[in-house]
């Protein structure tokens, strides 16, 4: 194109130009304008203050969302890729159960072969994903939920995020999944853990690409964040999927998460339901399970009376499905039989309980009365049905069909010899039991999905203790008329599950023994008046700065303490830090030349030469409850808590000097969940639970 000099504007009327005019004569544009084309610099010469301030805009721009290790793009590309990686399982998982359908329709009328069809299929690959992914990573079995709340917590476990896990995850996972509904599994608590393995990885990527050092806070913000984003790409739900991790996977949870959450767990949402719609699945994105109750009177007033009732029921029913698959998980490491098949065989345990449970789901048999023929998504579908089964059941008897209709899946319900309320009972009665024999297969698999179908938001609120199942439940249905009513079912069974049970994640965590801070169980005024000082060792060993040489080598000789508290003078007992036991017989060994014989040697001459001593960052009153304590307590492996002069309350404290009492000392948490119980403390050692304390 050519660009005309013509660029100087008459002095003249300038209402003589319309604003396409002056545009136009502005940047050279009109046509027939004679001479040779001007420059760019030459074009924009007469405007200097716009040209500054669009240089200046561009600058600032490209400083604010280019700048390499900025935290949206990190979060961005982790919902991308969860989408990603979620639509791309999803799809072949559909495939790959299709392919099983039409097996079992065409391999003929022998019920011979129409079993074998119907079982070998998922007991070779759930074998398949036991026997890979063990021999790949001993890391990758279960849901991974439990594990990544004792990192959250402060606990290192080695190699627990390294991305060869993923790779043994995914595949393990893909092949459960397209087990069906014969192992009735799902895929939530897998793919936070794969969503925090990204975030690991794209993490360290990160540090060496930026070139600066690496940053624990800020690797469990990027982790709290993941976790968010495994909910969402799952049920494309943003909101329930960041309110779900602060509740399941968080103690601690920081309010500055709260927009790395958001931002990232909505761009995985957004990325896996557009995925759909370029697929020609959906026509526009749409909740999951997009129902259509009533919005003018969505429930009677009455009515909300029977769902607390329902709410209380899903309560008692959780504690004892907690109770019996806590117990289960035990029975098996105790029975020597099982727990050494379980040790030597995880392919063949995986193989033998997955007989089990495709032998049940067996359609010609007892499968026929549970739904086994569908899916877990077309389980959901059918049981989001907003019409009434018995009033339709009433007016037609349907035959069962020979295959499942797609637009009719309440069929699969019903049966003449038994009311559709009967095969629904008979349902919850065979997968109380079958849920806690699949949950003890050592394969990749989630939990959540499954206890979710059995009972909803209240049940699986209650199993979890979670409330965040009710916002879950309104953003996969896309209708929040019966927003109260499900809260209050779901308060109601929250409130009798946590005061009997720990939670499915806590249980796990006991059963495993992980080092993992728990729940303060009592729940009664009596238990907020233990104080620090209750259980607090006072008879500890402190080093002033003025004890002399022979009094510091005879501590050192005579106690095996690995850490001593380090005061200022010995009258004042002011603690200014810590001082461990190995670099004290390090100085002591090496004792300076330029010392003289005979020369009265203290403490601060020895810490003056070279023996390094260690600030305490949190502090303790003993009139701080136990409940403060577990609020406040740092992550295990930190420093030992310190108790001081009463005064004082509860607060962090920087730097070595702070001025306080050394009253006594409470060590850090090694939790046993063998003895849940009371504290026992001994400075500096660990925190046992035993005996009881007064609640």
């Amino acid at each position: 194109m050519l660009l005309g000099k013509e660029t100087v504007l008459s002095r003249g009327s300038s209402q003589a130009f319309r604003a396409g005019d002056l545009m136009e004569e502005l940047v050279g544009l009109r046509e027939g304008s004679s001479g040779s084309p001007v420059t760019l610099q030459e074009l924009w010469g007469p405007c200097p203050r716009i040209r500054r301030g669009i240089r200046v805009g561009l600058e600032w721009l490209k400083l604010k969302l280019f700048r390499v290790g900025e935290d949206w793009y990190f979060l961005m590309i982790l919902g991308v890729l969860m989408a990603l990686i979620s639509y791309t399982m999803d799809f072949a998982v559909g495939r790959v159960v299709q392919a099983h359908m039409w097996l079992y329709r065409e391999i003929g009328d022998s019920h011979l072969l129409r079993y074998l069809s119907w079982t070998v299929y998922p007991v070779a690959l759930v074998s398949f994903s036991s026997g890979f992914s063990q021999s790949i990573t001993p890391f990758s079995g279960g849901s991974g939920i439990p594990e990544l709340k004792t990192i959250l917590s402060g606990v290192v476990l080695e190699d627990y995020l390294d991305i060869k896990n993923f790779g043994a995850k995914v595949v393990g996972l893909t092949c459960t999944l397209a087990a069906g509904s014969t192992i009735f599994l799902g895929k939530v608590g897998p793919f936070v853990h794969l969503s925090v393995m990204i975030a690991a990885y794209l993490g360290r990527v990160r540090t060496k690409t930026i070139g600066e050092s690496e940053n624990k806070i800020k690797q469990n913000e990027m982790l709290a964040a993941a976790a968010a984003v495994g909910v969402a790409t799952v049920f494309s739900a943003p909101f329930s999927g960041v309110l779900f991790s602060l509740e399941v996977m968080s103690s601690h949870f920081s309010v500055w998460d709260y927009w790395r959450g958001f931002f990232a767990a909505t761009c995985g949402a957004f990325m896996f339901r557009l995925l759909a719609v370029f697929n020609s699945e959906q026509e526009t994105i749409t909740p999951l399970y997009q129902t259509s109750f009533r919005v003018d009177v969505p429930f009677d007033l009455p009515e909300i009376f029977f769902f607390v009732a329902l709410g209380a029921i899903c309560g008692i029913v959780s504690c004892a499905y907690l109770f019996c698959q806590r117990t289960f998980l035990g029975f098996l490491k105790t029975n020597r039989f099982l727990s050494k098949l379980l040790a030597t065989s995880k392919p063949l345990y995986s193989a033998l309980a997955a007989l089990v449970l495709a032998s049940i789901t067996y359609p010609p048999g007892v499968g026929r009365f549970i739904a086994s023929r569908l899916s877990m998504r077309e389980h959901l579908n059918s049981l989001f049905d907003d019409n009434s089964w018995a009033l339709m059941t009433r007016n037609a008897s349907p035959a069962w069909p020979a295959e499942p209709d797609p637009q009719n899946l309440w069929f699969e319900w019903y049966h003449p010899p038994f009311t559709v309320l009967g095969t629904l009972s008979f349902f919850l009665i065979m997968k109380f039991w079958m849920l806690i024999l699949a949950t003890t297969i050592p394969i990749p698999a989630g939990y959540f999905m499954p206890i979710f179908i059995f009972g909803a938001a209240a049940f699986s609120g209650a199993v979890t203790h979670t409330i965040s199942t009710a916002l879950l439940a309104f953003e996969l249905t896309g209708q929040i008329v019966h927003a109260l009513p499900v809260l209050m079912a779901v308060l109601m069974a929250n409130a009798i599950a946590q005061s009997c049970q720990p939670s499915f994640y806590d249980g796990t965590i006991i059963v495993k023994k992980l080092p993992y801070l728990p729940w303060i169980r009592g729940r009664n005024i009596s238990s907020h008046q233990v104080i620090v000082e209750h259980f607090m060792n006072g008879a500890i060993t402190t080093l002033a700065k003025d004890t002399p040489q022979e009094e510091v080598v005879k501590v050192v000789t005579s106690t095996d303490t690995a850490e001593y508290p380090l005061v200022e003078s010995t009258e004042s007992q002011i603690l200014v830090g810590t001082v461990r036991r190995a670099h004290l017989i390090q100085a002591l060994q090496a004792e300076p030349p330029s010392w003289a014989p005979g020369q009265q040697r203290c403490l601060q001459d020895i810490l003056a030469v070279g023996c390094p001593t260690e600030p305490v960052t949190l502090k303790l009153s003993p009139e701080t409850s136990l409940h403060q304590c577990f609020l406040n307590t740092p992550p295990p492996g930190t420093q030992p808590l310190r108790a001081v002069e009463p005064s004082v309350p509860l607060r962090d404290i920087s730097g070595p000097s702070c001025g306080l009492r050394v009253l006594g000392g409470v060590g850090e948490s090694d939790f046993q969940p063998n003895k849940p119980s009371g504290p026992k403390v001994s400075w500096p050692g660990k925190m046992i639970w035993d005996p009881p304390l007064p609640w």
